[in-house]
C-alpha cells in the first residue's frame, strides 16, 4: 500500500447538508418546470402556466447569458448571482419567480442561479488531478506505459475508459488491491482494459447473458492482438531509438524464424509422417508471411496488424510468436492426445455454466472474467465470485438503481475497500416518495439515499429525473435538442385529445419520427401504433393541426431550453444525495464527487468515489 500524502478534503457532512438546503430552496420554485412533460406542451398550455414573457425574449436572454458567462468565468465563480437584483442572493428568489402566480419572470436570474447550483460551480467536487497526485504519491509514471484503446472502441468509450481506468488503477495501487468488481459491465470495455493495461483481476458482472457472452468473445479477440497493439503504442518516438530498432529488425526476424522452425521441427518429429507432410508446408508458408507482415507493422508503427484467423497471444514470448495460428501451438501440447479426447474437451466448453462455473473457467484462462447475474443491494458476492478477496467495486454508467445499489453493497461488504461509480439513466431511478412508485421498498429505493432528504420526504418526479439527463454542454456547442420531433409529438397529443377524447394513454409512440418523411406520415404511423383508427382523419385535418401550431414551435423550443438549463441542478441533487449517504457511514474514511470526463463527449461525467477506513489512511483536516 502506498504511503501517500493525506487524501484531499471533500467537504464535511454538515457543510454538504447546508448545500443541499440551499439547492432545495431553489428547486422548490424551479422543479415544476422540469416536471412538466413536453408531450403535454400544447394540451396543458405549459407556456402560459409557467413562463411570463415571449419565447423569443427568453431565448435571447439565454443566449446573451451564455456569452456573458463565457466571457467572464472568473467573475462568475466569485459572484455567481451578480446582476440578479439588489435584494437577491443564494436564498432569495423573489425576483426570479412571481410570488403570486409562481411564473418565471426573470430568465437571466434563473439561468445564473441554475449555474450556481450546478456541480462545476457549487464547490462540492474534488479535482481529478489533485486526487491522482495524492493517490500516486511519489511514484513516477514510466514512459510508454499507456496504450491508446482507440483501436478497440469508439472515441467516446475510449475517452471514458482511459480516464476512469487511470483513477481505478491509482486507487488499487494506493490500497494495495489487485481485484476489481465491475458492476453493469456490459460489453466489458472498462473491465478488459483494466485487466490488460493495469494487470488487475477483474470480474465484470452484467444482468444480460447476451452482454456477458459478447464481452467474453470480445475479450478473447482483444487478448489475441493486445501485445502487438502495445508494441505499436509504446514504439519509441525518438529518431535515434527508432533507427536502432530498425537496424535490429533483420536480426530479430532471422532469429525468430530460426527459433520457430526449430520448434516446429521438434514438434513434427513427434507426429506421423502423414501429419508432418500435411502441416510442415502450411506452417512454414504461414510463418514466413506472418513474420514479414509483423515486421512491417512494427517498423511502420501505424498500420494495423492483419486480423488473421486463429492468431493468439503467447504470454512472455517474442511478439513474433504471438501471431502464430492456434494449431501451431496446440500441436506441441496436444501431440500425445488423441483427437477423440480433444473433441470431448471442446464439447465440454460449450456446455452452459453456472455462475461459479463461469468464474472458475474465466479464472483459469484470464484475469478478466465476465459473469451474468442480476445485482441488488442484497446480493451476496460470495455466491457469485468464489475467490472474493479485498477488492474495489466500480461501475461505468450503471443504469438506474444499480448506481445507488453499488454504493449500498460497498458500505455493507467488508471485502470492498473502495468504490468508483458513474451512474446514468436517472429517469429509471425508483423514488421512495413518488406516488407512482408502487414496487420500490421503503429503504432500498434509488432516491433519496441520505438521511436529510429522507427526513424532508423529498421527491423529484420522473419527468424531472428525465430532465436531469439532458446535456447542457452539448446543447451549448450546437448539438441541440431534437425540437422538431418534440414538436411533432406535442401536436400529435393535441390531435389525440381533440379527435379521440383520450387524455391519458399507457402506450408509447416510440421512434416513429426517425422513420417518417413528413408530419402527415408521422401522425398516420403513430395512430396505428397506438391502435387508433386513422381513417377518421383526412390529410387536410392533420395538416391543419400542423399549420395551427407551427408558429408556436418557438415556445416549445424556449421551454425546453429552460429545462436544459435546469438539468445540472437536478443532477447535482441526485449526486449530492449519494455523497451525503457515504458521509453518513461510520466505516468510510473518505468520499468525494470527481469530474472524470469531458461533458461534451460524455454528459454523465461525475464519479462517486470512496475508500473504507484503514489504519494508514489520512484525510485533510477540513474534510
Amino acid at each position: 500500500m502506498a504511503a501517500a500524502s493525506p487524501l484531499p478534503a471533500s467537504g464535511e457532512l454538515d457543510v454538504l447538508r447546508g448545500k443541499l438546503r440551499e439547492l432545495l430552496r431553489f428547486l422548490r420554485k424551479a422543479l415544476p418546470i422540469a416536471n412538466a412533460h413536453t408531450v403535454e406542451f400544447y394540451t396543458g398550455a405549459l407556456w402560459e402556466r409557467f413562463v411570463e414573457g415571449s419565447p423569443d425574449k427568453v431565448m435571447e436572454t439565454l443566449r446573451s447569458h451564455a456569452l456573458l458567462v463565457e466571457a467572464a468565468p472568473a467573475r462568475w465563480e466569485e459572484r455567481p448571482l451578480e446582476g440578479t437584483g439588489e435584494n437577491s442572493g443564494i436564498t432569495d428568489f423573489s425576483n426570479i419567480f412571481c410570488e403570486k402566480t409562481q411564473k418565471l419572470v426573470n430568465v437571466e436570474a434563473f439561468a445564473l442561479a441554475a449555474k450556481y447550483y450546478s456541480l462545476p460551480y457549487f464547490g462540492v467536487c474534488t479535482p481529478l488531478e489533485q486526487l491522482l497526485v495524492t493517490l500516486s504519491g511519489n511514484q513516477q509514471e514510466k514512459p510508454g506505459d499507456k496504450v491508446n484503446p482507440d483501436d478497440f472502441m469508439n472515441a467516446k468509450k475510449s475517452h471514458e475508459v482511459q480516464v476512469m481506468s487511470e483513477l481505478i488503477g491509482c486507487i488499487a495501487d494506493f490500497c494495495g488491491i489487485k481485484q476489481v468488481i465491475d458492476l453493469g459491465s456490459g460489453k466489458g470495455y472498462l473491465s478488459s482494459f483494466l485487466s490488460l493495461q493495469y494487470g488487475l483481476k477483474v470480474y465484470g458482472i452484467d444482468s444480460s447473458n447476451v452482454s456477458t457472452h459478447g464481452a467474453k468473445e470480445r475479450n478473447r479477440k482483444l487478448k489475441k492482438h493486445w501485445r502487438v497493439y502495445q508494441t505499436r503504442a509504446r514504439a519509441p518516438i525518438s529518431g535515434q531509438v527508432l533507427e536502432k530498432a530498425k537496424e535490429s529488425t533483420a536480426q530479430d526476424e532471422q532469429k525468430c524464424k530460426t527459433n520457430i522452425k526449430e520448434k516446429l521441427s521438434s514438434t513434427n518429429n513427434s507426429l506421423t509422417n502423414q501429419e508432418r507432410c500435411g502441416s510442415d508446408s502450411v506452417l512454414s508458408d504461414f510463418t514466413d508471411v506472418v513474420i514479414c507482415d509483423v515486421t512491417r507493422q512494427i517498423e511502420n508503427h501505424t498500420d494495423q496488424l492483419p486480423q488473421r484467423a486463429g492468431s493468439f497471444l503467447l504470454e512472455n514470448r517474442s511478439p513474433f510468436l504471438n501471431v502464430l495460428p492456434v494449431d501451431a501451438i496446440e500441436l506441441a501440447s496436444l501431440a500425445s492426445k488423441d483427437n477423440g479426447k480433444l473433441s470431448e474437451k471442446h464439447k465440454e466448453r460449450k456446455k452452459p455454466l453456472t455462475i461459479k462455473g463461469q468464474a472458475k473457467e474465466s479464472n483459469e484462462s484470464s484475469i478478466y472474467a465476465p459473469l451474468t447475474s442480476f445485482i441488488t443491494a442484497e446480493s451476496e458476492l460470495r455466491d457469485i465470485i468464489s475467490d472474493l478477496e479485498d477488492c474495489i467495486m466500480v461501475g461505468l454508467h450503471t443504469c438506474g438503481d444499480l448506481a445507488p445499489n453499488t454504493l449500498r453493497i460497498f458500505t455493507s461488504k467488508s471485502e470492498i475497500k473502495g468504490v468508483c461509480s458513474v451512474g446514468c439513466c436517472y429517469h429509471l431511478l425508483s423514488e421512495k416518495y413518488e406516488k407512482q412508485c408502487k414496487d420500490c421498498t421503503l429503504e432500498m429505493s434509488g432516491f433519496p439515499m441520505c438521511q436529510y432528504l429522507k427526513e424532508e420526504g423529498w421527491c423529484c418526479g420522473r419527468n424531472a429525473r428525465m430532465s436531469a439527463c439532458l446535456a447542457l454542454e452539448r446543447v451549448a456547442v450546437g448539438q441541440g435538442l431534437a425540437t422538431e420531433s418534440l414538436f411533432y409529438r406535442a401536436v400529435l397529443q393535441e390531435i389525440i385529445k381533440e379527435c379521440y377524447g383520450i387524455t391519458e394513454c399507457d402506450k408509447h409512440v416510440g421512434k416513429v419520427y426517425s422513420k417518417s418523411a413528413s408530419f402527415l406520415e408521422y401522425v398516420r404511423k403513430s395512430l396505428k401504433k397506438l391502435e387508433l383508427d386513422d381513417s377518421k382523419l383526412t390529410e387536410k385535418n392533420i395538416m391543419d393541426y400542423y399549420e395551427k401550431y407551427k408558429p408556436r414551435m418557438n415556445e416549445l423550443e424556449a421551454f425546453n431550453m429552460l429545462k436544459v438549463v435546469l438539468a445540472p441542478c437536478i443532477e447535482t441533487l441526485i449526486l449530492l444525495d449519494r455523497l451525503c449517504y457515504l458521509k453518513e457511514q461510520d466505516n468510510i474514511a473518505w468520499s468525494a464527487l470527481v469530474k472524470l470526463f469531458d461533458p461534451v463527449k460524455s454528459p454523465r461525467c461525475y464519479a462517486v468515489t470512496a475508500l473504507k477506513k484503514q489504519p494508514c489512511f489520512q484525510v485533510e483536516a477540513s474534510c
